[in-house]
Parts: structure tokens; sequence; C-alpha cells
């Protein structure tokens, strides 16, 4: 066989090999897919990429915390437990003034009515906010009209404060509606022990949370009388007199007890209504007693009469006449029944004192109350006024803060620094609140009226002091 008949049968065979591994492969792709189409066989895992390396994260850097927000309300005294009042942008603060501006006693509350006119044109805006007065209010010296007039005021509730009222009647019908409401009352010239305390720790009968005073108390007043009569007059002897007014009882009683206390003897104390032009016949009561001294701290007219008509009664002729700051009034002093009596009533003698407030001194205060109403003052409360005003608007200022433009005040802040006073420079004197309300000076003294002629001259003749 040559060569080329083994390379023909060599290709042969190559071309039959091929066929029959084709085949082969065949058969295998049908396995195959026979086998996928088996639901019970597993099927061959996927490939899975090999996770990436990550790099870790880097811790944030420390920040500072941020800075609290600024309380609004600064240093403004107050917890909000008697409510906030809100004095929008553009409005004024509302305070009111409740004294006896009309009547037979107007004598006595205008010249506190002014007072607080002054007080409030001498201080100025707090925070960019002013102060208004609104309508003054007439408390008539009684009850009645110190209860409506407290009824009008309660009824705004934008008021914070009262200075008011002129006469201790009034206060104990106007004090409890006030002070309930949330607001406070600051009076001039209530002197009834009733309306604080006894001085022992004792709340006064007509005592209300939220009242105080810039006038003195009259168990002070009472006391000073007493040891005037008792140690500068020699009188060992005395009756009092009163009206049932429970400033005019008080200051009769708080005498009496006082005046005992020390040696003297009571002959008598008698009660005379208010309107009484006749009273002969309660000076006679008090004439059986031989007084050597009658102390009657009443308010005129009725004190008109009684100066008038004592020294007519049997038994009074030589009796010495005294009275309190009620009847320390221009009216009375022009009188010539007047003259030759005593009166008791708050230390007027006001020197370089300057209310811390305004920075005013009393002269200086004088002055703009002769230019302003073209008189001076005919009773003697018109600096307890202005410095009870004062005292109002230093608390107001105290208990409020501006936010979004409005002016908000704390009505407990406002009591929270008036129950804090101490040693308040005003024009009366150093003013410390104790906790009945109590803040004057508690100075007293007695002056002696020689001529209805020349009144200031007796509203200046100062014969004794007490302390």
């Amino acid at each position: 066989m040559n060569r080329f008949g083994f390379l023909k049968r060599s290709r042969k065979n190559r071309g039959a090999l091929t066929v029959l591994l084709a085949m082969v492969a065949v058969f295998s792709l049908l396995a195959t897919s026979c086998g996928n189409d088996d639901d019970d066989a597993p099927a061959a895992p996927e490939a899975t990429a090999a996770p990436e390396a990550t790099e870790e994260p880097a811790a944030p850097e420390p920040t500072e915390a941020p800075e609290p927000a600024p309380d609004p309300r600064g240093d403004a005294l107050g917890d909000g437990s008697l409510g906030v009042v809100t004095v929008p942008e553009g409005e004024s603060i509302q305070i009111r003034s409740l004294n006896a501006i009309s009547g037979p006693v107007a004598f006595l509350g205008l010249p506190n009515q002014r007072g607080v006119e002054l007080a409030i044109a001498d201080y100025g805006d707090i925070q960019g906010f002013s102060v208004d007065l609104g309508t003054p209010l007439d408390d008539l010296c009684s009850a009645e009209g110190g209860q409506a007039a407290a009824q009008t005021i309660v009824a705004d509730e934008q008021v914070i404060g009262v200075v008011g009222t002129s006469c201790s009647g009034a206060a104990v019908a106007a004090s409890p509606l006030v002070t309930q409401a949330g607001m406070v009352m600051i009076s001039p010239s209530n002197t009834s022990p009733a309306l604080t305390s006894d001085f022992e720790g004792n709340a006064g009968e007509s005592y209300n949370v939220g009242y105080y005073r810039t006038a003195h108390n009259d168990l002070v007043q009472g006391a000073a009388m007493a040891n005037f009569v008792y140690s500068e007059l020699g009188i060992s002897a005395a009756a009092a007199m009163h009206d049932g007014d429970p400033y005019t009882q008080g200051l009769a009683q708080a005498f009496s007890n006082a005046y005992e206390e020390i040696g003297g003897t009571t002959t008598g104390i008698v009660g005379i209504n208010k309107g009484d032009t006749d009273m002969v016949p309660a000076l006679t009561e008090l004439a059986t007693g031989s007084p050597g001294a009658l102390f009657f701290p009443i308010f005129p007219p009725e004190g008109d009469h009684v100066a008038a008509q004592a020294p007519t009664v049997s038994g009074l002729e030589g009796t010495q006449l005294l009275a309190a700051d009620g009847m320390l009034v221009d009216g009375f002093l022009e009188l010539a029944d007047s003259e030759g009596m005593y009166f008791s009533g708050p230390d007027l003698r006001f020197g370089t004192n300057v209310n811390q407030g305004t920075g005013r001194n009393a002269d200086q205060i004088l002055d703009a109350y002769q230019a302003a109403y073209g008189e001076l003052p005919s009773a003697a409360f018109w600096g307890h006024s202005y410095d009870a005003t004062t005292l109002l608007l230093d608390a107001i200022a105290a208990a409020s803060w501006v936010e979004d433009g409005d002016l908000h005040i704390d009505r407990a802040g406002v009591r929270q620094y008036l129950n804090a006073v101490s040693g308040y420079n005003g024009v009366t004197g150093s003013l410390s609140c104790d906790e009945f309300g109590d803040c004057a000076s508690q100075k007293i003294t007695v002056i002696f009226h020689q001529s209805a002629a020349n009144i200031e001259a007796s509203k200046n003749n100062v014969v004794y002091a007490y302390p």
C-alpha cells in the first residue's frame, strides 16, 4: 500500500471521529437542558463578586453646643402666678388713682391726686412705655364710694395698681376687690391699724394681701398724742371722740390704750355720726368725767362743730382740744375756733430728702405743685402720695420686660418687689415695707396752732416729735 492510500484512510477515519464527537456534544447539551427543567435539582450557585474593601468612616469632628436663646424676661420679677398683663406696642401702662376728690373732704384727696400726677410726670416712661392714670376716681371718703370705684377699676384687666384710697373707711371696702383681682393698692393716707397689723405679728381685721401704704399706722399716732398729753402737757385725765369710721375709731382707741398704759385715765369715749351738727349731747356726756383734754380725730365739717361747741358745754370750758391729721387742713385752720389747738400728724419736715425714683426733693415738688395748681397742698399727705406712686412705678419696672415690641408685666412680680422694699429713699423719708404692708417711716409730730391768720407758720410749729 502506498502512502497515498494510507492518507486516504486516515482522512476517512478523522471524518468519522469528527461526526462522533459532534454527536456526543449534542447529547451533552440535551442532557444539560433536561437537568435544568428538573425542579428538584439544586441550581448551581451563581458566582458572586468578592466584596470590595471599604474604608472606615471618619469620626465627626466635635462641635460646640449652640448657645441657648436668651430669656426675654431677663431679670424681671415674678412667677406668673397672678397673671401677666401685656401692653401692646404703642399703648400705655394703666394705673389708677382713688381718692376723695369731691364733697366735704375733697381738701384731703385733691393733694393726694395731684401728688400722683406730679410723680408720673417726673418719673417718665417705663421701658419706653408711657404711664396712663386714666380718669381720676372718687372714694367719697366712704365705704360705698370705695366699693363703687373699686368695681370700676377691676373691670379693666389692664390696670396694674391703684394709689389710694384717701380714707381708711373707703379702703376697707375697696381693698379686697382690688387685691383679689391681682392688682396692688398703695395708700398715701390710710392710717387705720385694721388695714395692716397690730405691730405684734397679727393681721388687722381688714388686711388683704397686696395692700400697702406709705402713711403711718395710727398705733404710732395714738401713742404719740398720748405721750404728748400725759408727759408734755401734764394732763392725767382725757376723753376721746370718733365718728364710727375705721380711721377715727381706731385712732381714738389707740390713743386711749396708749394713754392708760403710761398712767393716764380715759374718762370716756363717745361716737357721733357723720353729718351730725349738734354735738352738745355727746359733749355733755364726756363732760361728766371732767377730762383735762379732749382728743377728737375726726374730719370737717363735724370737727368744726365740735371745736365751736365744746367751750360752751359746762365742764369743758377749760378742756384742751386736740385733733389729728384729718383736721390738719387749711379750711379748718383758718377758723378762729381752731386757734390754741394741738394737732398730731405725719412729720412733714422733709428737709433734703430726695425721692430715689425721680431725684426730686420736697421743695422741687412743691414748686411744681404750685405752678401746676396755683396753690400749695391743703392737706398733709401730698408727699406720701408722691412716694406711693414712685413705689408702684418702680415695682412695675422691676416686674416687666419687652418681647416682640410688647411690654409684659408680671402681677406677682409687682408684689414681690413691694414686699422686699427696704430703705427706699422717699421724699417723706426712708421706707421699708413689713409683712403686712406698713411701709412708712412712722414719724409723728404734734404742732401748736397759734393763729388762723398765719396757718403756714402753724404747720411748721412743731412742739413735739415722736419717733
